[in-house]
């Protein structure tokens, strides 16, 4: 159940980490006294190592991707003939798809954080704790556009818990600990620092990973990454790797967005996000230096949606949105993050660049409308 994400100018291919395992590690509320000696980790694992899980999923083998396999126009005899020798025909029933990945246990009760891609299309999702304990889980919710989801079990005791702790203040340079069940090896504790943040890996419009170097390989998706108080700054997503194995290149989703995002699912399963009916594009560096800016900055209108909020509110092809609310908007992803993260029905002030002069617009966000799974 791994993803592979590829640019074409690039030699290597952005692995999502997901595919296999995670068991056991996180427990207790972080205190000072997990701050790491200088002998090493040993007590902060201790701590948190109980609350890890490992994800087992199981779905429906797509009978259609296989028979897609096939060139279109083969005569009608031969792709009989071929498609007899395709998994799950002759009457057969497809064999089931597996995947594995990691989690990590954050109440008692047994809400667990995953990544999305490890239980999209699952009909069944098993949790394995540290201590050998199974349970099967619910998928509450889950949500693309951050690949985080939460799953829910039940159990007769209270279950080991690791809490959230902040990425604003995360730093490069500051030391972190992954921990998850690459290959499917059982629990696995990588360290290292962080060494970027806010990275835009083109996955996905809410791009804005933590970088860090600990090893992190297939099967640690869904998996926490540690700070040294034993809290979780960020949940293990994707590698930079041309060959799926670690290369010292990994990429965390942030705590504080994993947090607003469990929230929402725990409310009611799914992720409510605004919506403005714009399409964009960034601003040339030309267009900038006519305007007298030292580099390009805001998001201009290509196109916008008829009896959308941005018709309803005046905003025009053209136009350069140069805030939106309290967010200024330096390049794309500005603007995209800060009306998905407006309430929807809510009101907005939109600053924008129309011919050569400001003008303040008032806009009403509408919802957007979310997309299967």
């Amino acid at each position: 159940m791994t993803k592979t994400l590829s640019k074409a100018p690039r030699a290597a291919a952005l692995a999502l980490s997901a595919a296999m395992a995670a068991t056991p590690m996180l427990a207790l509320a972080p205190s000072a006294a997990l701050a790491v000696p200088p002998g090493g980790y040993a007590d902060l694992v201790e701590a948190v190592s109980p609350a890890v899980v490992f994800i087992e999923v199981t779905g429906k083998q797509q009978q259609a991707v296989a028979q897609q396999q096939l060139p279109p126009g083969m005569p009608e005899e031969l792709r009989r003939r071929f498609e007899h020798m395709l998994p799950g025909q002759d009457g057969a029933a497809p064999a089931p798809r597996q995947g594995l990945g990691s989690g990590f246990i954050i109440s008692e009760d047994g809400q667990i954080v995953t990544n999305h891609h490890v239980v999209a299309g699952a009909e069944k999702v098993t949790v394995k704790l540290a201590d050998g304990r199974k349970f099967d889980a619910e998928v509450v919710g889950s949500d693309a556009m951050t690949d985080i989801a939460l799953l829910k079990v039940s159990a007769d005791v209270d279950l080991p818990k690791v809490d959230f702790g902040t990425s604003k203040t995360l730093r490069v340079g500051d030391e972190v600990v992954a921990v998850g069940n690459p290959f499917g090896l059982g629990g696995t504790v990588t360290s290292g620092i962080v060494s970027a943040l806010s990275r835009d890996i083109q996955a996905g419009p809410f791009d804005d990973f933590i970088q860090t170097d600990a090893a992190i390989n297939r099967g640690n998706s869904g998996g926490p990454l540690f700070n040294n108080e034993g809290e979780v700054v960020g949940v293990n997503t994707a590698i930079l790797s041309p060959g799926g194995g670690s290369v010292g290149i990994g990429f965390s989703v942030p705590s504080d967005l994993v947090q607003t995002i469990v929230a929402d699912l725990a409310d009611d399963g799914s992720v409510e996000r605004g919506w403005l009916g714009v399409q964009i594009r960034p601003m040339t560096p030309e267009v900038a230096n006519v305007l007298g800016y030292d580099e390009p900055r805001g998001a201009v209108i290509e196109a916008i949606t008829d009896d959308s909020p941005a018709a309803k509110a005046g905003l025009k092809k053209g136009d350069i949105i140069l805030s939106f609310g309290d967010t200024e908007v330096d390049d794309l992803r500005d603007l995209t993050r800060a009306v998905a993260t407006t309430t929807p029905e809510s009101a907005a002030e939109v600053v924008v660049l129309r011919k050569g002069s400001e003008q303040t617009l008032d806009v009403t966000v509408g919802a957007l409308e979310p997309k299967p799974a």
